[in-house]
């Protein structure tokens, strides 16, 4: 089984090339390095970064210097560690270690406030500038064109993530809610009902002004107090029409982010993060399988594990059976699994041994591991031992 670990350019940049790979290699045990190509905002706390210990990342920033992505609406910030990357592919060569890239696709707050009518816009017609709609032509020509850029860079996978629709909570700001909002509302509050979401609803016969009224009469029901269904009533009810829709416009997006990857040498695989829709980033103890709510995001498991390589399934949860359970839900589905060796999720190295070996009992091709910059490194001590024979 293969493995790897997550990066970014900036733990390159300040660490030094040779000693992030000496420590992967040599102290981690591990076979390859998934950094990021692309990225979105964020604020982290890095243990043993010898330059910065907390550090804000450069929002919707690419680790590259673009060349289709030149002749795309869309311009993505070049950040100014872009340099790190090709030292990190010549180094990483010479070593023999696999490079993919990590690679953030829609989660871009830059390009949403750059250019508002690329962003999802709610049923009440407020845009959310944190990310771009998948149904927007232009969102499309700039996933194609970035998945083109790095599959150019040589690496052999991308691992896709955020290719898709997001929840309403997935912000960058602080976010309130002084009234009581149920999944239910919360999940109506994040349904995009742009032009091209309602334009691609009324090709498949769906009245998509019809949802968004009943979605925006449903929000101020509730806003004035009344009570709200369980949203798994949302795949019963007159919506589901629409969600189908939001499903085929991601399977599509995802197919020809996958050709025009193949087309550069490299493969796709879909990053599917249905569990944050439940607290999955905190751990999340007890829910539904990740895969069963995966339609909350506008993903078709089955449908988008076909269109590229595979699902690459995020195993964080404390509980070793509980990403057994998600990992027997996707079914053959998932290729390859993410760890962490870290809190919330393992407390020993025997926790994380136990993850691992549900990845070998399932037969994934590869054990990926998150995230070397925000980890000390004695966690690299705990994934050579979970991976030891």
């Amino acid at each position: 089984m293969d493995t790897s670990i997550y990066c970014f350019a900036t733990d390159f940049a300040d660490e030094g090339v040779e000693a992030v790979l000496d420590n992967i290699q040599h102290r981690g045990g591990l076979g390859g390095v998934t950094f990021a190509a692309a990225y979105h905002e964020g604020r982290d706390v890095f243990p043993h970064n010898p330059v910065h210990k907390v550090r804000f990342l450069e929002g919707g920033a690419v680790f590259f210097e673009p060349r289709a992505l030149r002749e795309t609406r869309l311009q993505p910030p070049v950040s100014e560690v872009a340099n790190a990357t090709p030292e990190l592919l010549a180094a990483a060569e010479r070593r023999g270690l696999t490079v993919r890239a990590w690679t953030v696709f829609l989660h871009n707050g830059a390009l949403a406030a750059a250019h508002p009518d690329c962003a999802p816009e709610n049923a009440f017609g407020d845009r959310y500038v944190t990310d771009l709609c998948p149904a927007h032509p232009d969102v499309r020509a700039f996933a194609v064109a970035l998945a083109a850029d790095v599959a150019g860079l040589g690496v052999a996978t991308i691992c896709a993530e955020s290719l898709h629709y997001h929840p309403l909570e997935h912000g960058y700001a602080h976010e309130r809610y002084f009234v009581p909002l149920g999944q239910r509302v919360r999940y109506l509050l994040g349904l995009c009902f742009c032009a091209h979401c309602l334009d691609a609803a009324r090709r498949s016969g769906v009245d998509g002004d019809a949802v968004r009224r009943a979605a925006r009469e449903e929000i101020e029901r509730v806003f004035e107090g009344g009570a709200e269904p369980a949203v798994e009533e949302l795949e019963r009810d007159e919506l589901a029409g629409y969600l189908r829709v939001r499903e085929e416009i991601v399977s599509s997006l995802v197919a020809d982010v996958a050709a025009a990857a193949r087309a550069g040498g490299a493969g796709v695989e879909f990053i599917e993060p249905s569990g944050a829709v439940k607290g999955y980033a905190t751990g999340r103890p007890t829910g539904a399988p990740a895969p069963s709510i995966a339609w909350q995001l506008g993903i078709d498991v089955a449908a988008v594990a076909s269109a590229c390589e595979g699902i690459s399934a995020v195993g964080y949860a404390a509980d070793p059976e509980r990403v057994r359970g998600d990992l027997e839900a996707y079914g053959n589905a998932a290729v390859s699994a993410i760890f962490r060796p870290t809190t919330p999720d393992c407390e020993s190295p025997d926790d994380l041994r136990a993850k691992v070996e549900l990845a070998r009992e399932r037969g994934l091709r590869r054990t990926d591991f998150y995230h070397y910059g925000f980890m000390r490194l004695d966690a690299l001590d705990w994934i050579r031992a979970a991976l030891a024979p």
